[in-house]
């Protein structure tokens, strides 16, 4: 996110020098510093060196900058997102769920406004129905059908989404409190004589259920290779009937 300049803590700016987009600026930064949970319009104001009716002048409530925020942050998301190509639907499909796995669990605060947090507006509803529009034409391109190229890429998508909830919900459950409460499938010890199958898949590295990359991978490819199975056949060129020899042909 593009950084303006923001007034040095405990200095005023000069009446009238705020706009909408300082605002989301500085909501950015201060998010970063405190969680978009603990962010309020009053720390905000302060952060940004106003009187928080200043704010409200532009966001009559967070939920209102909250979705600004989200609007912002999906339209960057969607820039340094890889689209789906239709020469190379299985790599590309790959690379853009990685992508978007690996930018949410880079970016707490992203993850927090899209994932978890903030209903989209409107405005951002399109960006991301223009997106999922050239996706699902691209890998009808490929040789899917319309319903398979659609449930294919909403899958991916719910595939990418759960797994980074679910550990971007650890984190934050982790970062509330002070006791080592791991989560469930941490806590998923087995004894080899009651359990020897699941205690030897966990000895080699496998964790059930766990939001990690070795269960990512394994998911996307399961949905990969579906996607294969159903992708049509390219069309064959009839073939032309066979030519009789000029010593059969007269038999």
């Amino acid at each position: 996110m593009t950084k303006r300049g923001t007034p040095v803590k405990g200095q005023r700016r000069e009446r009238g020098s705020l706009n909408p987009e300082d605002i989301i600026d500085g909501a950015f930064e201060l998010a970063e510093q405190i969680s978009i949970d603990n962010m309020s319009m009053p720390l905000l104001g302060k952060h940004l060196g106003v009187g928080v009716t200043s704010i409200y002048w532009y966001f009559r409530k967070k939920d209102d900058l909250l979705t600004a925020m989200a609007d912002r942050a999906l339209r960057q998301y969607a820039f340094d997102t890889p689209f789906v190509a239709a020469d190379d639907w299985r790599e590309s499909l790959a690379a853009h769920a990685r992508t978007m796995r690996d930018t949410f669990l880079g970016n707490p605060i992203l993850c927090d406004l899209i994932l978890i947090g903030a209903a989209l507006s409107p405005k951002a509803a399109r960006l991301g129905v223009r997106q999922t529009e050239q996706a699902v034409a691209n890998l009808v391109e490929a040789g899917l059908s319309l319903e398979d190229a659609f449930d294919t890429y909403s899958a991916v998508e719910l595939h990418v989404r759960g797994s980074v909830v679910l550990e971007r919900l650890y984190q934050k459950r982790q970062e509330a409190t002070e006791a080592d409460a791991g989560a469930y499938y941490e806590n998923m010890v087995a004894a080899p004589d009651t359990a020897p199958l699941f205690a030897e898949a966990t000895a080699r590295g496998h964790r059930f259920g766990a939001p990690d990359e070795r269960n990512f991978e394994y998911g996307l490819t399961c949905i990969l290779d579906h996607a294969a199975g159903l992708v049509a056949p390219p069309p064959t060129a009839a073939k032309a009937p066979a030519r009789r020899s000029r010593s059969t042909a007269g038999r």
